[in-house]
């Protein structure tokens, strides 16, 4: 069993803390979060570090997975993805014991994909992102690294969702359609046409 760190304290940690407990390769040997968290608990486990403490618990038997969550901009995953991996460290790629990823699809390192997500066939997801609860990235999509695909937004076929894009619950994005860098998809939107970078839609249907 492998031992992995959790690097941010907040209410998405407490979701990721439920799937890691759902694998049996990885263990949480501790949570990363800010100085006034340090001596906490979440669900059971102590927020010992901060972000200062990262290059020291770098080891060739730790795994760290990023559980700050992304909305409104990836800039602190990103940040944190880049320090880490800067300095060595290894990421935890954990698929929720309740999901599906196809022998056939490809993920990143740090990514996560959760409770009752489904990942098809010659899809692809990059790294640091999470395919949240119900979310579905259907045959030879591609979402590539540090994107949040939220709860129940469905990725159709051939849609490529460029980097540090957000997508919101329950919203589609139809297939062969591009979603362009750091593009923000409201909750239940509906995007029939490709966007360029830095779009934001708020809901509805874009055609």
């Amino acid at each position: 069993m492998r031992s992995v760190y959790l690097i941010g304290a907040g209410g998405h940690c407490r979701s990721c803390i439920d799937v890691v407990e759902s694998v049996p390769q990885y263990q949480i040997a501790g949570i990363v979060g800010s100085p006034d968290q340090v001596g906490t608990q979440i669900l059971g486990y102590s927020i010992e570090y901060v972000d200062q403490d990262i290059e020291s618990l770098i080891g060739p038997d730790t795994y760290f997975l990023i559980t700050i969550g992304q909305i409104k901009t990836s800039k602190p995953r990103v940040r944190l993805f880049n320090q880490i991996a800067e300095s060595g460290g290894q990421f935890a790629t954990i698929v929720s014991n309740r999901a599906y990823v196809s022998k056939h699809a490809k993920l990143g390192r740090g990514t996560i994909v959760m409770h009752d997500a489904l990942v098809n066939a010659v899809a692809s997801v990059g790294e640091n992102c999470i395919i949240n609860s119900k979310a579905l990235v259907e045959h030879d999509a591609i979402v590539e690294s540090h994107c949040h695909i939220s709860t129940g937004a469905t990725i159709n076929g051939s849609a490529r969702i460029k980097n540090k894009c957000f997508i919101g619950s329950g919203s589609i994005v139809h297939q062969d359609i591009e979603v362009g860098e750091q593009s923000l998809i409201g909750s239940n939107a509906v995007v029939k046409t490709t966007l360029p970078a830095k779009s934001c839609v708020r809901s509805g249907a874009v055609e």
